[in-house]
């Protein structure tokens, strides 16, 4: 049970971030970017699920497409075998080529049937990833304006400056919430990775993860210039 991500887990913690935001910030729009991620998670555990599974209806299409094909060929073969007899060596040369033409094509169809639902669902999961990668860039947006110095040192505002009514501990809350959402979308996406081993689907996932760890760490470098700050301003 500890080798594999438990999407209800991933979900149940989102809840409960939820409802740490809305306890520390009730008006804060950060309440609602955590609400989306909610249900981001749950259509993401429903996908995952999906992709996994096969589609049985599908791979009865393809298999009876390949089989008329095998057919096809066969008939086509026991065909160019009578009228061998009853050509010259010019067309017999024609129709053999005719024939191994038609066989190269079959097995390009072949493998493009073949790998129809693994494309289908790798589709489906490369967009899904891409929401999840917006909604990364959402967080990150509602601690852009979250500057530390300015709250620290008590610069003076300017007409265009943003509104920062939040004390020490509320900036470092605020922050550390916006870097576990990350996290967890990152493990939403790994989701994906363990259901669909699949090369292009396991790259979009380590490229969504690299990107919630480098927005994160970015917020964790706020939290700890906060850190030095009151550890500077207590020294002295």
């Amino acid at each position: 049970m500890y080798r594999t991500l438990d999407a209800d887990r991933i979900i149940d913690t989102l809840r409960k971030l939820e409802a740490r935001i809305a306890a520390r910030f009730p008006s804060a729009s950060l309440v609602g970017v955590c609400a989306e991620a909610i249900a981001a998670g749950e259509a993401t555990a429903q996908r995952a699920a999906e992709v996994q599974r096969p589609n049985p209806w599908l791979r009865a299409g393809v298999g009876a497409l390949i089989v008329a094909g095998l057919i096809a060929q066969i008939f086509a073969a026991r065909l160019l075998h009578v009228q061998s007899t009853q050509l010259d060596a010019i067309s017999l040369v024609t129709g053999l080529e005719a024939a191994v033409n038609l066989l190269l094509l079959f097995g390009g169809g072949v493998w493009f049937l073949l790998t129809l639902e693994e494309r289908l669902k790798r589709q489906r999961v490369l967009a899904a990833l891409h929401e999840l990668r917006s909604l990364a860039h959402v967080i990150d947006m509602h601690q852009l304006t979250k500057d530390p110095t300015i709250v620290l040192n008590g610069a003076g505002r300017t007409h265009a400056s943003p509104e920062r009514s939040m004390s020490e501990f509320e900036l470092a809350r605020y922050l550390d919430y916006c870097a576990e959402m990350l996290a967890l979308l990152g493990k939403l996406a790994a989701l994906y990775g363990e259901r669909l081993r699949d090369p292009v689907v396991i790259e979009a996932v380590t490229d969504l993860e690299n990107l919630t760890t480098n927005l994160g760490r970015k917020i964790w470098q706020k939290i700890m210039i906060i850190s030095q700050l009151d550890e500077r301003r207590a020294g002295a």
